[in-house]
Formats: C-alpha cells, structure tokens, sequence
C-alpha cells in the first residue's frame, strides 16, 4: 500500500477519503483537516487566547498538541475529579505531556471545592454521570470567563458529534439540536465553546496520537456504565463500514441544512436566563444553578 501523496509506503488507510498515508503525509492531513474545521465554522483566530479542556484522553491530548503546531496561544485546563485510582493518573498524564511539550496547564480540583466526584456519588439520589458533567463543564466555562479566555476548546470528535446528533435526533430534542455544532458563540455569562476536531474521527485522533508519541489515559471512569452512548457509537460505526464518509456527510448536512432552522425555532420560543441567586451563574431555573444546587444537597445530607 502507498501514500496517496509522496508514493512511500502508507501505514494509515482511510476509506472514508479514499487514500492512506505515510507517517509525515498523515500527520500534515490531520493538521489540514483541523485548519479546515477551525476556517470552515470561524472557530478562533490565532489572535486570540484559548482554553483547551484536557481530560488526559488521546483526543483532548491530541488537539491541545496540534494547537500548539499550528501558531495558536493556548492553555491546558485540567480537572481534578478526585476519583481514587483514576484521577490521580489521569492528571498525572496531563502534567507529563504539558511538561514534555512546554504548554500552559492549568488545575481545579474539585475536593477543594467540596465537589469530589466519589462526595457526589455517595450523597447524591441521582445519576453521577449527569451531575459530574454539569460540575465539569460549571468550571470549564467560569475558568475560561475569569481568566479571560476568548474560546474554550474541547477535544469531541466526529464520532463524539454524530452520536450525539444521532441521540438528539431520536428524541426529536430540539433545544440541543438548536445549538449543537463546532460553535457555540458565548453570551449571557457562558463562554464561546468551539470543537476542532470535529472533521476527524477518533480512529483518525488515535492514529495522530500514536505516530506523535501522546501518552494518554485510556482507562474508562470507574463510575461511568458505558451504556447508551457506547451502543449509538457502535451502531454508525457498522454503517461508516458499509458506506464511508456518511458520518462527515451527515453531519456536515446537519449544519448546513437543519441547524439553523432548529436555532431559528428555539429563538422564538425564547429560554429566560437569570444569574444563580448563590455564585451568579446564568441558570433557567429562576433560583439557584445546578452546580450550586448539588452543593446545597451535599450540605443537606451530612
């Protein structure tokens, strides 16, 4: 098999494209495919200051490293979940790999905030998975604000995006398919989030990884059951198989055909938003915001 490009021998294959690569062609595709998924959706300019969220997983890892390549001025952030046995490796993968490649890290543990994850999972009557996500993405956005951020960066992928279209879609949910998309411009107190690599699968980021020598925490959270998200991923995986490139052409629709009537229709419905009556969150709820609710509950159960 040869590269597609310079004819020396290819050792990635991508039927999506119809082309494989070798090592050096591969890695200036995947830069490539991140420069057309920034200039394509506007996501940042190179003037600007970026929050890149960094779980020490291969994507997050990955996209912080080719930022970096690519001239922009970016910070890792890492969040501490305080879960024995994997929180500890997970930062310690994120502090070697900053260390390795001379990138900004910054930390928030969440036990200093009364918040560690296995606290939550104890006292709270209510999935930990929803609850851990809300208080991770409190802190990505308040992070981003404080500091002064222009863009928070997450490392979701073109698997990540379509099964979440996928979910959304089947549960006609049209608030999150109104603003799902690489861009979320930010407003009302949420900062602008934007997604990179959404061009590029995680089979695709895993190749990146490997060839630039990213060592990852790949070990899944001891707390998540890998249900229903893991079986949509399953489920388009057999269907890319069988017919390749549907997932980027689906998705890539999505944005161009049925987002904006969906941001169009949630525009005029309206959602109120007020600041938290506790941390001065934004929050629908008219009261107190979700994070500061969940402390209010761990008061409550001591």
């Amino acid at each position: 098999m040869k590269c597609k490009i310079c004819k020396a021998t290819a050792v990635v294959a991508l039927r999506s494209h119809n082309a494989a690569f070798c090592p050096d062609c591969y890695l200036k595709f995947f830069a490539r495919q991140v420069e057309k998924g920034i200039e394509g959706q506007k996501l940042f300019t190179r003037d600007e200051r970026i929050l890149v969220a960094l779980s020490g997983g291969k994507d997050s890892l990955a996209l912080m490293l080719e930022l970096s390549r690519q001239g922009y001025d970016v910070t890792g952030l890492h969040i501490d979940l305080g879960i024995p046995g994997s929180s500890p490796v997970a930062r310690g993968v994120v502090e070697r790999f900053c260390a390795r490649h001379g990138l900004k890290l910054m930390v928030r543990e969440l036990a200093a905030e009364g918040l560690a994850i296995p606290l939550v999972k104890e006292r709270l009557n209510r999935p930990v998975c929803s609850a851990c996500g809300k208080i991770k993405r409190h802190f990505f956005n308040k992070v981003a604000l404080d500091e002064g951020f222009d863009a928070l960066a997450t490392g979701h992928n073109l698997d990540d995006e379509v099964a979440r279209l996928f979910s959304n879609t089947l549960r006609w949910d049209t608030a999150y398919l109104s603003d799902q998309g690489p861009r979320l411009d930010g407003e009302d107190g949420f900062a602008r989030k934007v997604k990179p690599l959404w061009r590029l699968t995680e089979f695709e980021t895993a190749n990146y990884a490997f060839l630039m020598g990213i060592e990852h925490h790949y070990a899944p959270c001891p707390y998540s059951p890998g249900a229903s998200f893991s079986t949509l991923k399953a489920l388009l995986q057999r269907l890319e198989a069988a017919m390749p490139g549907r997932k980027l052409d689906f998705y890539q629709g999505f944005l161009a055909r049925a987002r904006p009537v969906f941001a169009r229709r949630e525009a005029e419905e309206g959602v109120e938003l007020a600041p938290c009556t506790s941390c001065g969150y934004p929050t629908s709820s008219g009261d107190m915001c979700g994070v500061c609710r969940i402390r209010e509950a761990l008061k409550d159960s001591k």
